[in-house]
């Protein structure tokens, strides 16, 4: 009897020191949980991330030489020199017919600006003066090219110092055969004034068109004639002025009669 007391108390003393039943459950579900957590992390492959180098291709510049610009030199155009080489005229216009206009010496110097369309004659700006005038070839020595220059068209005689007079007045052309007689009333100046008349015409002359100039030195003489033919592409005309030391007239428009 006390051997199943023992016994007894035993197994009271075991079961009060063993988990309940309870905490049995929850240990062996705990246990099984960490298990499964193990087995997860075991059975789950680890993802090896193998590094990759991309290489990326770097440009390289090459040095571009931008060739500079060649500046070509301009030539500067030199106007031809002329010396006089005798004593001479510089006139206001390219004939003997127009006004004085300076006196000219030997060794006097300028340079040649212009030709005249219809005929040789130069437009010097001479050194010693502060305006330019025209000469004859022949009184000077050029070096240069005078054929390279510009031909004057226009002279504008109105331009050169003035006129008090005014043109001619009772201007009339008649013809008498291959001549045209040219007539005009007098223009009454002072005797110091007076310079006479002066004459642009055009005419035909033996089938040749030509630029003719002509002049008188005095107020008194009111008539020209002047040989003027047909056969030409153009027609003939003419212009006459009142001439004082001071200038030229505004022209007078002579009434051409045709052949």
């Amino acid at each position: 009897m006390k051997f199943y007391w023992f016994t007894f108390l035993l197994i009271l003393i075991i079961s009060a020191c063993g988990p309940s039943a309870e905490e049995q459950a929850t240990l062996t579900a705990t246990s099984t949980t960490a298990t499964a957590a193990a087995w997860t992390e075991t059975s789950t492959p680890s993802a090896t991330s193998t590094a990759t180098k991309t290489l990326t291709a770097t440009p390289v510049f090459t040095a571009t030489t931008t060739p500079s610009p060649t500046i070509s030199a301009t030539a500067t155009f030199t106007f031809p020199v002329a010396t006089v080489n005798k004593q001479a005229h510089c006139r206001y216009g390219p004939s003997v017919a127009y006004l004085h206009a300076a006196d000219l010496f030997p060794g006097d110097t300028g340079t040649v600006r212009e030709r005249y369309i219809y005929g040789n004659w130069l437009y010097i700006k001479f050194d010693k003066l502060n305006y330019f005038c025209w000469v004859a070839p022949s009184v000077v020595d050029v070096v240069g090219d005078p054929s390279t220059l510009n031909r004057r068209t226009e002279l504008n005689l109105g331009t050169i110092g003035s006129n008090m007079y005014g043109p001619p007045r009772g201007v009339t052309a008649t013809r008498d055969g291959a001549f045209v007689i040219i007539s005009w009333e007098q223009v009454e100046m002072t005797r110091d004034d007076d310079r006479g008349y002066l004459l642009e015409l055009f005419v035909c002359q033996n089938g040749n068109y030509l630029w003719w100039t002509d002049s008188y030195p005095d107020q008194f003489t009111t008539s020209y004639q002047v040989k003027d033919e047909s056969g030409c592409s153009q027609p003939s005309s003419g212009k006459l002025y009142t001439v004082e030391k001071h200038g030229f007239s505004e022209p007078a428009i002579i009434p051409w009669p045709t052949p």
